[in-house]
């Protein structure tokens, strides 16, 4: 699985199985650091520890983590760490079941989603409270998204890898427009307003808006989405006044009309087509411009995406009943120290360290072994606006991405005003909350 897919994974069935999880009795471990306590890790270590990471163990990532586990234990030779990998598909199920059996390793990997229901069991460490100089070491984002789960206070996750997307945009279809790069929008309402004047202008003929509204619009927007009691409350006057603009947008044929089911082949898609002349995509986007449309990729330029940018997380974890906690907390804070980090994200092309600092080291070493001037150019554009990108609400299901697409169309075409609309699929969203 594809390390830029991974990141991007919500769970489902968070609600269910959280429920499963309050059960647990904890009897196989040891005492719980879930409730608050420093972790001293300053003293000799001893003892063994369990590192779980999630579909790494191959080819390209094993002798990476072979030589971490070596440095560590050389450094503290009376650790001995087992590392553990479980594959792709069904990991959720599989961490649940560890916890449910009081199994779970030690020290491992979870994205926030699938963290909370271990969050809410009590299942992991609070890292805040273990260690309190550990927040100023770690991108701002990313550790709030392990710091925000409704009724719980503390962190529960280290930044370790993380992902973003830059914008895309096909200079050669905007240029008849006088569209220069330096014109290129920052906001959402820049893109709006831009796009309805291009297909205005050339009736219908030149696209830019590839998809509707999405709950990362209004993240993009810097729309509050759910409030510190988890509740979802993006139906908002400004959130109103976007879907207006995109319904005016689609009016004045600044949208193909397929763009309405959700279904069709995608923004990147639609973009490679050259159908639409704006998209959104990761770091690696320009490896598909290059199989699918060469010459296309002479005329694209990336920026920064919109307003503010998503944030894709990966994090390190910590068991609250390891039975060996100083040596748990010692390697997780080891495993994502800066240096690490950099070292991994230079593997793993395209992802960025999870500290505070150290892409512009990941951009300078990349550079050095990638040959596509376009691929560096966009981990640059990525990596520098990831100090001010968000993590959209954990809380956010599949189901609900469906139900908001369904609704939206409705509201583009003009057959449903915007506010109904929104009103609805908050409705629909809080109704449906994993946290409930």
């Amino acid at each position: 699985m594809k390390l830029t897919k991974r990141v991007v994974a919500l769970a489902a069935t968070a609600a269910v199985t959280a429920l499963a999880l309050t059960g647990c009795t904890g009897g196989g471990g040891g005492t719980s650091t879930g409730g608050g306590e420093a972790v001293d890790t300053s003293g000799e270590l001893s003892g063994k520890i369990s590192f779980q990471t999630w579909s790494l163990k191959n080819e390209k990532f094993t002798p990476y983590f072979t030589d971490l586990i070596a440095a560590f234990e050389k450094e503290h030779p009376k650790v001995t760490v087992e590392w553990l990998d479980q594959p792709g598909d069904g990991y959720q199920d599989k961490i649940l079941s560890q916890a449910n059996s009081n199994t779970l390793p030690d020290v491992l990997n979870l994205p926030p989603d699938i963290a909370y229901p271990l969050v809410s069991a009590g299942e992991l460490m609070d890292l805040n409270a273990a260690d309190a100089k550990l927040k100023t070491e770690y991108n701002a984002g990313a550790w709030d998204s392990y710091s925000q789960y409704p009724s719980v206070k503390g962190t529960y996750g280290l930044p370790w890898y993380l992902s973003s997307d830059a914008s895309w945009w096909n200079m050669a279809q905007l240029k008849p427009y006088g569209v220069t790069e330096a014109d290129l929008p920052k906001t959402v309402d820049e893109l709006l307003t831009l796009a309805t004047k291009v297909g205005e202008e050339s009736k219908g003929k030149v696209q830019l808006l590839s998809s509707i509204p999405t709950l990362d619009t209004f993240g993009a927007a810097d729309i509050k989405l759910i409030n510190d009691k988890g509740e979802f409350v993006f139906n908002s006057p400004d959130a109103v006044k976007i879907v207006e603009a995109y319904a005016a947008a689609y009016k004045a044929g600044a949208m193909p009309a397929e763009a309405l089911t959700g279904s069709y082949g995608g923004n990147a898609q639609a973009f490679i087509q050259e159908k639409v002349a704006f998209t959104t995509g990761g770091t690696g986007f320009t490896t598909d411009l290059a199989k699918d449309a060469p010459k296309l990729l002479e005329n694209v330029v990336a920026t920064p995406r919109l307003g503010t940018p998503p944030l894709y997380v990966q994090g390190v974890n910590v068991s609250a009943k390891t039975k060996n906690a100083a040596a748990a907390l010692a390697f997780a804070e080891y495993v994502t120290n800066e240096a690490n980090q950099v070292a991994f994200s230079t593997l793993a092309v395209g992802t960025a360290p999870g500290t505070a600092s150290g892409g512009d080291e990941v951009v300078k070493k990349v550079a050095e072994t990638v040959t596509d001037e376009h691929q560096i150019k966009a981990i640059d554009t990525v990596f520098g606006a990831m100090k001010d990108a968000r993590a959209l609400p954990f809380q956010w299901t599949g189901d609900m991405t469906t139900y908001m697409t369904q609704q939206m169309a409705l509201a583009i075409k003009g057959d449903a005003s915007a506010k109904d609309t929104l009103d609805k699929i908050v409705k629909y969203a809080n109704d449906n909350r994993v946290d409930k």
